[in-house]
């Protein structure tokens, strides 16, 4: 039985879509497909997973449970497990997305040669996942959220879809831009900060995507 979806298969010839290089050989996913296209398998090989496509990226679920998602960025590609933090990790190659990262954890591929040393040891990640989905495992999230600067907030009544695509982002991707935001002493810096990053905030990527 086929288990894969064609809008993956479109996402591999021509990439996700979210930036001006779709379909052109600039694009990341391109530079990355071979490698893409092992983990791909490796994933598919978990019969318990269903190939999907959200946020214009592959995504595989347990039961319509988010369990991990592929993507291709300029240094890596990787595959993203949404409750990583609470992976065992015996061979230390989990990396957060960012430092606020509460949840997700990254598994990095820099090359191809590594990638087929590691295989067995990736399998036994998403092996895990899928058990950790299947007993009901639950991340606890650090509730005391940071809160969001007032210049962000003005330009979330001046541009409501930036609000929209703001908190459509990952938990730890809102985190790590606020706490960016933030973190500069003058309100001038911080408006600076938030103009800069506006398209990729509008793009759905995070601080350091």
């Amino acid at each position: 039985m086929n288990r894969t979806n064609q809008k993956v298969d479109l996402y591999l010839m021509d990439g996700c879509g979210r930036c001006k290089y779709y379909a052109t050989p600039k694009c990341k996913v391109h530079t990355w497909q071979q490698e893409l296209d092992i983990l791909r398998h490796l994933v598919l090989d978990c019969a318990d997973l269903k190939e999907e496509v959200k946020w214009n990226m592959p995504v595989y679920t347990f039961g319509g449970k988010n369990i991990l998602m592929m993507g291709a960025f300029k240094e890596y590609c990787a595959i993203s497990f949404f409750k990583g933090a609470l992976l065992k990790d015996p061979n230390k190659i989990l990396t957060k997305h960012g430092e606020s990262s509460q949840a997700f954890r990254l598994i990095k591929v820099t090359n191809l040669k590594d990638l087929l040393k590691m295989e067995s040891k990736i399998k036994a990640y998403i092996l895990e996942a899928i058990e950790l989905e299947k007993k009901g495992a639950k991340i606890i999230f650090n509730k005391n959220a940071e809160p969001i600067p007032e210049e962000l907030e003005t330009k979330f009544k001046d541009l409501p879809d930036l609000k929209k695509a703001f908190f459509g982002l990952t938990p730890g991707r809102q985190r790590g831009y606020i706490l960016f935001f933030s973190g500069a002493k003058q309100s001038s810096t911080r408006e600076s900060r938030i103009n800069k990053y506006l398209p990729k905030i509008m793009a759905g990527k995070g601080l350091n995507d």
